[in-house]
C-alpha cells in the first residue's frame, strides 16, 4: 500500500467515525507509523510503499482512533505550551484552554525570584511543569489523589528535567491544603456536572478518567481550602467551566480575595478567575 493509498482510506474511515478533522488526523497517525517523519514530507512520498510493519502500526493506531480513543492517546503524546508531555487514560489530556491557565499563573509570580506554588489536581503534571519550565525559581508541590496520575506525572517529570524542582505528592483535597504556605495555589479541577456527562464527545465521555472529569463542587472546594494554604498577598487562579465565571468570582469575593478577576478563553468564553488573598 502507498502512503498516498493510506492516507485517504484512513480518512475516509475516520471521516464515517464521526472525527471532525479526519484528514488531518490521518496524516498525524501516519506520519507517526512512518517514524515521525514530518506530516509535510508525507505528500512529497505518497507513491512510496509503506513497509509491512509501517502499514501494521497505521492500521492499529487508525482502529484505536475509529473507535474514538482521544488522538492524544493513540500518540502517547500532546504538546502543552513548550513542552511535550505523555498522555494515556491514567489522566486528561491537556487542553489550550489550561495553557490560559499558566499563563496567568506565571503572572502573578513573574517578580517572585522563588515562589512556593501548589498545583492541585496535577493529572499528567501539565500546570506545574509548565511553570518549573517558565520560571527556573518556582518550587511547586502538586498534588493529586490518583497514584496512577502522580506515576503518569512522574514519568513527565522525568522527560521534561526541571531539576528537582516539582514535588509530587498524593493528597486528597479534602484533606486540607495546609496553611499559609503559598505565594500560589493553582487548580484546573474536575468542573463537569454529572448530568451533563451524557453531552460530552465520545472521546471525553467514554476514554478520560472520570475522577479527574466530573464533580460537583470541587472548584469551590479548592477556592474554600486556598484561603488558608495561601500566605497573605498570594494568588488563587483556577480554571473553571464555561458559562460559571461570574458564580465562581461571587464566590471568590465572598471568601475575602480581592482583585477578583475573570479571563476568557480563545473562544470568549469564562474560563479562567483568579483572586489575590487579602494581605
Amino acid at each position: 500500500m502507498t502512503l498516498g493509498d493510506a492516507l485517504a482510506a484512513a480518512t475516509a474511515r475516520l471521516a464515517e467515525a464521526g472525527v471532525e478533522s479526519a484528514r488531518l488526523e490521518a496524516e498525524l497517525l501516519l506520519a507517526r507509523a512512518c517514524d515521525d517523519c514530518a506530516r509535510a514530507l508525507l505528500y512529497a512520498e505518497l507513491h512510496r510503499e509503506l513497509s509491512a510493519e509501517q502499514e501494521a502500526a497505521f492500521e492499529a493506531n487508525v482502529s484505536r482512533r475509529v473507535q474514538r480513543e482521544p488522538l492524544a492517546y493513540v500518540l502517547g503524546e500532546w504538546g502543552f505550551r513548550r513542552l511535550t508531555l505523555k498522555t494515556d487514560q491514567r489522566a486528561l489530556i491537556p487542553r489550550p484552554e489550561t495553557e490560559i491557565v499558566v499563563e496567568r499563573a506565571l503572572e502573578h509570580i513573574r517578580d517572585e525570584a522563588d515562589p512556593e506554588v501548589l498545583d492541585v489536581g496535577t493529572g499528567t503534571g501539565a500546570i506545574a511543569l509548565a511553570i518549573a519550565d517558565e520560571h527556573a525559581g518556582a518550587r511547586i508541590t502538586a498534588i493529586d489523589a490518583s497514584p496512577e496520575a502522580l506515576a503518569l506525572a512522574q514519568e513527565n517529570r522525568e522527560l521534561t528535567g526541571v531539576n528537582g524542582r516539582v514535588d509530587l505528592v498524593e493528597h486528597d483535597l479534602t484533606a486540607g491544603l495546609g496553611r499559609s504556605q503559598f505565594d500560589l495555589v493553582v487548580s484546573n479541577p474536575p468542573y463537569v456536572e454529572p448530568d451533563d456527562l451524557p453531552t460530552l464527545q465520545p472521546e471525553v465521555r467514554d476514554w478520560e478518567p472520570h475522577v479527574a472529569l466530573v464533580a460537583s463542587g470541587a472548584t469551590e472546594e479548592v477556592a474554600r481550602a486556598a484561603t488558608e494554604a495561601l500566605r497573605p498577598g498570594g494568588w488563587l487562579v483556577l480554571e473553571t467551566a464555561a458559562g460559571t465565571g461570574e458564580r465562581i468570582q461571587e464566590l471568590l469575593q465572598e471568601l475575602g480575595y480581592e482583585r477578583v478577576t475573570i479571563t476568557p478563553d480563545l473562544a470568549g468564553r469564562d474560563r479562567v478567575v483568579e483572586g489575590k488573598w487579602k494581605s
